[in-house]
């Protein structure tokens, strides 16, 4: 049998002397941008910031979690010029269920500057009324 080592595993078990993985790669502590938004008829020509991290920050994964269906409206979350850098453009029916969100090649990678996050909407309209809470969960160690 084979073993294979990740990319911080191949660090801890297999250089002499050993080299360690940064702290935000292996035991950081884990933060969170809460951002609540009050649903009203939100339209396609607008945005929604949602939050600011900070330089060197790695996001780990976000969540988005609605107390009504979305119904045919898209969301997207990312930033300018990467409008779907974090979750691409999909609908989001599902109501009080906390959903994960967050694009393979983006999660976990440092970021070189300070970021101000946004949802993109598209298709439709966002409901009159109701709320959508999006969390963000990154390490800043």
């Amino acid at each position: 049998m084979t073993v294979f080592y990740g990319a911080q595993m191949t660090k801890l078990r297999n250089t002499v002397p050993q080299d360690l993985p940064a702290v935000a790669d292996v035991h950081g502590r884990v933060r969170v941008f809460n951002e609540k938004i009050t649903l009203a008829t939100q339209t396609t020509s607008d945005t929604i910031e949602v939050a600011r991290l900070p330089k060197g920050a790695r996001l780990l994964y976000g969540t988005l979690t609605t107390s009504v269906t979305l119904g045919s409206s898209t969301v997207a979350i990312g930033i300018a010029g990467t409008t779907g850098k974090y979750r691409a453009a999909a609908t989001f029916t599902a109501t009080d269920t906390p959903t994960l969100f967050g694009v393979a090649a983006n999660v976990g990678e440092p970021l070189t500057a300070e970021e101000i996050v946004f949802i993109t909407i598209g298709a439709a309209s966002l409901p009159g009324s109701g709320t959508l809470r999006v969390m963000l969960f990154y390490t800043l160690d």
